[in-house]
């Protein structure tokens, strides 16, 4: 179960990136959510998107990860 909430937030973030700033509010309520070790993960997902979306950096660093 606790594999769906990270699979489903991945999968938010991902159809929400077109937005930075509603991206951001998607990624604090992540932050909230997740198990530290899922967070982990999500840094994994979080450090390839901004490759192919480079505009998204700039709020990942605004958040504390």
């Amino acid at each position: 179960m606790a594999r769906a909430m990270l699979d489903y937030t991945l999968d938010i973030l991902e159809k929400v990136s077109f937005d930075a700033s509603l991206f951001r509010k998607e990624l604090q309520k992540a932050l909230i959510r997740l198990q530290p070790h899922e967070i982990v993960e999500l840094k994994i997902f979080l450090n390839k998107l901004i490759q192919n979306k480079p505009q998204l950096e700039a709020y990942l660093n605004k958040c504390v990860i």
